[in-house]
Parts: structure tokens; C-alpha cells; sequence
């Protein structure tokens, strides 16, 4: 599809453990023409908010110019809406619920054998730099200097041999989330001109961060201008295609983080050089666009192909360039999990037209106090006026439960406030996506419907690969459908709870797991009827059943329940005498809790057992070093009479 000139409008394979050998290369061009460069030029927590993609509010004249050389994909998902299991996916080609990788800063790794694309590379003759983000979630294979030739702030293709085909990856922090918020700034667009989209409400501090945003982006054009400056400058222009993309979505609450379209979809533009044309699709065309669904999880078969090598049969998703190019994707999947120190579970499909969304925590809103996330403005001031009540349906939505299943039109509703997911109209498209979602969840066997610490206890006893989970390890024919009845509202008075009870004597905890979770969001009715049943997990084997039947019981419970339910709580909270992701995940149920909780007569106790909670231990991996504090603060702020 061709654009307008001048501003332009905007398979999963099975997880079988098949031959781990790289493929030897294939022939990928003709003979006398060497393997072409590939340079990335990425940029961080922004979407498509560029003059190529129709964008006239956005100054982007670098990127236009490529655009206008190099075609732009309308419809490209970053996966996960969150930096390192965006990133993670990009590296290994897989999907990070897949290997054990789809917290937020969590750590695993993969199978012997495995390794991430640029070791392939570089194994077929390319001189592989990354400068210099990495902030992987999976060990690197091989050990630190075994992926890249160099990865710093130092690192650049100029330093390669002479002669050797480069892959260079230049990331640009300028536009990340922690930028559009720092103050004092020089507005450069002035905030009257922003689009405030129809979930954020339109005040002073919304338009100021969205302008700023904007502002970002023209500062990120001008570095990636340098880059490409730099390349012609040294005449390897003709010689080396060029990707430009975004991590994610905007660093702006319900963009970043969130599993919607608001935070998957980025910005990709694709310049293949002419000597090099018989890599790029059919449908290339300079200056064009297409509509061709493409996800990060698609980057490294991708890569592989482009420089004539087979991407070896485990790997994920499906090539969109080069000598290996597989057919379009039908669907791209999107993926939320814990998200720094709190916890969620959101799985979205799309295909061109629809996204449909199956919430798991649904009585989790979208806008959990995330620490991190609140210090932006437009945070503070949207929560202020939700909890003023002085927002509409639309905007009060990020602050609400979530619904069990959201389906938005992206055609009609780019901002995705109107949910078709009730729509007789719309039912057919509702279960057709929400088949294919499910179809995936069992091909990938999603390891994240086990909690967090449950998951690399199990890890740990099959070798500590989360990869190699087959049926001794990981149920998920049994685990996926408790999770589905747990968190299905539509479910809710037709005898699920006689179901959900009898879950809790189920051998395998993470089904129990999903039975309390189940008896938890139905609230105070189910919690009753299940009072007996749920007062005996709370000596349950396994720490993620007793925690959550102790959230359950805590707040929805007898008077009676309140005291050994806190007393689990918080004993389960102190992470020197628990696993660190058992104990975030009480801390988590504390902070849910209502405050009179800590009230009564025994509440000056209660306030000294949480006083006395530590907030580190040694030893500790400094990524998560936070999340402990930032959530006993949380819990603090919200105490009576503090």
C-alpha cells in the first residue's frame, strides 16, 4: 500500500524439545553479493506517535525520511508492554511465559543448546554490537561474553574487522517514561495541541505530559538522524537494512504495562537497501506501508533469514523478511504479568481488525498503586479525580475490577473505551479470538497461570528450566480451565462455587491456587459458603494457597477469620524467612486488605509485626531491591489514623 508523500497515515511453534543444532546457512543472495548489515536503531516506551505514520503533531523528520525509503508496518506488537520481557522476547525468539521469563525483572533460563539469535550470528561470520541496553530476563547461554562481540556504550559496528557484516543495535533511553515526567522541561509543542485520548481525563497535567512526550520524541528523531548520518557518511548506506522500532508503548498510565493496544502497539519501519530487495517482502515498496501483522516475537527468526540462515524450529514466531520469509501471522498475542512489585495476569490476542483481552485477577484494576508509575502526573491527578468521583465510564475504567473479557474494534475505537465483549453483534469475532488465545496458552503452556515462586520451586526440581515443564511438571490441560472457571464473571451463581470448593482438595496446588482466587473475587457470599474449606488451606502445603485463602478469608471473612488470616499474612511478608516471591505475594494480599484490619483492639500489634517486616536481606538480586519498601509504604499509607 503506497502513502500519501509528506506525512503518512498511520504460529506459534510447539514447545517439543526438537533439534537445538543451528541449521547451516542458506544461500540468501546471489553469490558474488556479500551478507547484507542490518542496523537497529530502537527507542524506548513510545508507540506510533510519528509523522509517518499520520501523526502532524509529532516532529519526526529523521524518521519520515527513512519512512520514505523503507516501509512502515501499521501493525506491529511489541508482545509485552514493559521493557525486559519485550526485550527478552526479542533476543531468544520466544515467548517469555513460555521459558519462565515473563515477570518484570525476573530471572531464568533456557534449555542446553538454545541460544539468543545474535549468537547465531555471530557464529555465521557477523559482528554482533548492542549499545547497550540489554536488561534481559533469561541467563545469557554460554555466559556474559558469549553473545555479543561488544555490549556498551562504547560499542558500534565501526570497530568490527574489515570485511565482516555487522548486526548493530543502537537503543535510545531519551524517550523513556522516567523523561516525560522530569522537570524542569522547555516545552517545545505546546499542550493545547495534544490529543488527550478518550481514557485519560483532559487537564493541565495530562496535556503537559503528553506534550512532553511529544517533545521526547523529536529528541530521539534527532539521535536516530546521527545514526543514519553516520552510516552514509561512511558509505554503507547501500549496503545494510535498517530497522527502526519502539519497546512499547507510551510510559503513560494504561500505555505502558498494559496488555492493550494502548501498550503493544509500536512503531516499526523497515528500509531494505536495492542491492538487497530480493530479501524484502512482496509487498515492499518505498514509501509504502502494509498491513501485515508482525510481533517482536517474529524479530529473531526474522534476523536469521535476512542473513540467509534456517531459524531453527523452536523458535516462536514466523519470519517477515529474507530467504526463510513464512506466511503472514493470522494473530499476535500480548502478555501482562507481575509488573515491579505487583502482580497481574491479562492475555490479549488481535488480528487486523479486533483485539480481545481475558482478564485472570480481575478484582486487580488496571491501576494498582504501582510505585513507580505514580510518580508521573498524569497518574496522580487521574487516581485524584477517580477517587472524587469526577470521571466518566471511560476514564473511571483504569481504576475499576476488570472485566473477565474485553473485546475492542481497532478500527472504530483506537483508544479502546467502548468493550464489544457483551455484543450479540460482535459475539462471533468474540470467540474466535478468545479460541485462538486459548489455543496458544496451551501450545506455549503458559507457565504463568502457577504464582511466581511456585513456578521456580517446580523449575528447580525438573533441573531449573522452566522450558522442559511436560506433564509431570506443569498440568496445564488441568491448570488453564481452573484458572478459566475461577475468573469467568459469567460463570458467577450457576453452581461454580460448589465447583471452586472442591478445587481446594485438589492434588495439584496451583489448582487449589486458582480456587482460592476464584472464592476471593466473588467476594463476601462465596467466602462464607467456602469459610470451612478455605480456614483449612490456610494450612495448605504450598505458600500461594495459604496466602491466598488468607486474602480471601481477611477480607471477606467472619470477624473471627481476621486474626489468623492477618497473622499468615504476615508471617508469610518477611522475606528472610520466606521465598522472596511468596513473601511479595502476601505483601500484596496485606496491601488489599481493608485498613480496619489494623484496627480493633489488637491493632497496635498488628502495626508493630508490620513495622518489624524486613525490607531487605542479603543477597538479594539488586533489580528487586524495591519492591519490598515500595510496598510496605503502600500498605502504611493506607492505615488509619497513621
Amino acid at each position: 500500500m503506497r502513502r500519501p508523500s509528506g506525512r503518512h497515515p498511520a504460529r506459534s511453534a510447539g514447545l517439543a524439545l526438537l533439534l537445538l543444532a543451528s541449521p547451516g546457512p542458506v544461500l540468501a543472495q546471489p553469490p558474488d553479493l556479500p551478507a547484507p548489515n542490518i542496523l537497529w536503531v530502537s527507542s524506548e516506551d513510545n508507540g506510533p506517535h510519528l509523522g509517518a505514520y499520520g501523526d502532524d503533531y509529532a516532529t519526526t523528520p529523521n524518521l519520515d525520511r527513512l519512512a520514505d525509503r523503507g516501509l512502515v508496518y501499521r501493525n506491529a506488537w511489541s508482545t509485552v508492554p514493559v521493557c525486559a520481557p519485550a526485550r527478552t522476547t526479542i533476543i531468544s525468539g520466544l515467548y517469555p511465559s513460555s521459558t519462565g521469563a515473563q515477570h518484570m525483572r525476573s530471572q531464568s533460563r533456557l534449555p542446553e543448546g538454545f541460544r539468543f539469535f545474535p549468537q547465531v550470528l555471530r557464529e555465521e561470520g557477523y559482528y554482533v554490537t548492542n549499545n547497550a541496553k540489554e536488561d534481559y530476563n533469561l541467563a545469557k547461554p554460554g555466559g556474559q561474553g558469549a553473545v555479543w562481540h561488544e555490549s556498551s556504550r562504547e560499542a558500534h559496528w565501526r570497530n568490527r574487522p574489515e570485511g565482516m557484516p555487522f548486526f548493530s543495535v543502537f537503543n535510545f533511553t531519551v524517550t523513556h517514561e522516567s523523561q516525560i515526567r522530569r522537570r524542569p522541561h522547555t516545552q517545545v509543542h505546546d499542550p493545547a495541541g495534544v490529543r488527550v485520548p478518550a481514557y485519560h481525563p483532559d487537564t493541565p497535567e495530562v496535556r503537559r505530559d503528553w506534550a512532553q512526550y511529544y517533545d521526547k520524541l523529536t529528541e530521539m528523531d534527532a539521535l536516530v538522524g546521527e545514526r543514519l548520518a553516520e552510516l552514509e557518511a561512511a558509505g554503507l548506506a547501500d549496503d545494510t537494512i535498517v530497522f527502526y522500532w519502539a519497546d512499547h508503548g507510551p510510559g503513560l498510565p494504561r500505555g505502558k504495562r498494559t496488555a492493550l493496544h494502548t501498550g503493544l502497539h509500536v512503531p516499526l519501519i523497515v528500509s531494505v537497501p536495492e542491492k538487497y530487495r530480493h530479501l524484502a517482502p512482496a509487498d515492499y515498496e518505498e514509501g509504502g506501508s502494509t498491513d501485515r501483522l508482525v510481533g517482536f516475537i517474529d524479530f529473531a527468526p526474522t534476523m536469521l533469514s535476512l542473513a540467509g540462515i534456517e531459524p531453527p524450529p523452536h523458535l516462536q514466531g514466523q519470519a517477515f523478511l529474507g530467504a526463510h520469509e513464512a506466511e503472514p501471522n493470522e494473530f499476535l498475542f500480548g502478555f501482562s504479568d507481575r509488573m515491579d512489585e505487583r502482580y497481574d495476569l491479562v492475555r490479549s490476542v488481535r488480528d487486523k481488525r479486533y483485539l480481545y483481552a481475558r482478564n485472570f485477577l480481575v478484582d486487580r484494576p488496571y491501576g494498582q498503586h504501582l510505585s513507580y508509575q505514580m510518580e508521573t502526573p498524569t497518574t496522580r491527578v487521574w487516581l485524584r479525580l477517580f477517587q472524587a468521583g469526577e470521571l466518566n465510564e471511560a476514564q473511571a475504567a483504569f481504576w475499576r475490577e476488570k472485566p473477565s473479557e474485553e473485546l475492542y474494534d481497532l478500527e472504530d475505537d483506537p483508544d479502546l473505551v467502548n468493550n464489544l465483549a457483551g455484543s450479540a453483534e460482535h459475539e462471533a469475532e468474540r470467540e474466535r479470538l478468545a479460541a485462538a488465545l486459548r489455543r496458544q496458552l496451551m501450545t506455549i503452556r503458559d507457565l504463568s497461570f502457577l504464582s511466581e515462586g511456585e513456578m521456580h520451586r517446580r523449575a528447580a526440581d525438573m533441573g531449573g528450566v522452566p522450558w522442559t515443564y511436560g506433564q509431570g511438571g506443569y498440568q496445564i490441560e488441568r491448570v488453564l480451565p481452573a484458572a478459566e472457571l475461577a475468573t469467568d464473571r459469567s460463570t458467577w451463581g450457576s453452581g461454580d462455587l460448589e465447583r471452586l470448593t472442591r478445587m481446594l482438595r485438589d492434588p495439584d496446588s496451583a489448582v487449589r491456587a486458582w480456587a482460592g482466587i476464584g472464592l476471593r473475587i466473588r467476594g463476601e457470599e462465596a467466602v462464607l459458603g467456602a469459610r470451612l474449606e478455605l480456614r483449612a488451606a490456610l494450612n495448605d502445603p504450598s505458600p500461594p494457597v495459604r496466602i491466598f485463602a488468607a486474602e480471601a478469608l481477611g477480607r471477606f471473612g467472619e470477624e473471627r477469620d481476621l486474626a489468623p488470616a492477618l497473622e499468615l499474612l504476615l508471617a508469610s511478608a518477611s522475606i528472610t524467612e520466606n521465598g522472596f516471591f511468596d513473601a511479595l505475594l502476601a505483601l500484596n494480599a496485606l496491601d488489599y486488605l481493608p485498613p480496619e484490619v489494623f484496627g480493633g483492639p489488637d491493632a497496635q500489634d498488628w502495626r508493630n509485626r508490620l513495622a518489624r517486616l524486613p525490607s531487605e536481606v542479603e543477597g538479594l538480586d539488586r533489580r528487586f531491591r524495591n519492591y519490598v519498601p515500595r510496598l510496605l509504604e503502600a500498605i502504611w499509607l493506607d492505615l488509619p489514623d497513621r
